[in-house]
């Protein structure tokens, strides 16, 4: 756990603050059924998976900070799990969709926590990542204000994303850019091309 839980301290507005946006565009990007069992990587407050509860059977918002956990427990239909991303608690090929929504600039090592979403994916299912795009400049702004409130953001461009996908040859990826975001679309194809 991080010295100061920034999110914890925040946890109680978060979801007044920072809404759920582009709701259809990550629906369609994560083509879940009513049989998906959906991951939420770093998914706070459950904000995302709320929205995705009629979508999918059951959906899991790992997170490592407790205070965010609880906001997400009060929504009701939503399974946590305290857990850093790079160390998550489930067997492989255990969900048909990870999320990873504007959490990946957050986590302590990023190619571990690729490593991990990659390794609980079911073949056949897709990781999406959305990042608030780097090169623009309200989003450095916002990076610069988390570098001197010490929350030990590391924002990626989306190129820089997709390298961290470029180690599984059955990863077929695709990006996408629309005003501030960039979505990173990954589906794991046969295991057979995977030689780790």
């Amino acid at each position: 756990m991080p010295y100061l839980d920034h999110f914890g301290l925040i946890a109680p507005f978060y979801d007044r603050v920072i809404r759920m946006q582009s709701r259809e565009k990550l629906i369609a990007l994560a083509g879940l059924s009513n049989g998906s069992r959906l991951l939420d990587a770093g998914g706070g407050t459950g904000r995302i998976s709320q929205g995705l509860r009629e979508l999918a059977a059951s959906i899991v918002v790992v997170d490592e900070s407790m205070g965010m956990l609880q906001q997400a427990m009060s929504k009701g239909g939503l399974e946590t799990v305290c857990a850093l991303t790079e160390h998550l608690p489930f067997d492989n090929q255990s969900f048909d969709c990870v999320l990873m929504i504007d959490a990946l600039h957050h986590v302590f090592n990023q190619q571990h926590t690729i490593s991990e979403l990659w390794r609980v994916l079911k073949v056949g299912g897709r990781i999406v990542v959305e990042e608030p795009d780097i090169q623009k400049t309200s989003v450095k702004l916002i990076a610069l204000f988390e570098k001197l409130a010490l929350m030990r953001s590391h924002f990626l461009t989306s190129r820089e994303i997709v390298a961290l996908f470029k180690k599984y040859p059955s990863a077929r990826i695709h990006t996408e850019k629309e005003g501030f975001n960039v979505w990173v679309l990954v589906e794991k194809q046969s295991p057979l091309l995977d030689r780790e």
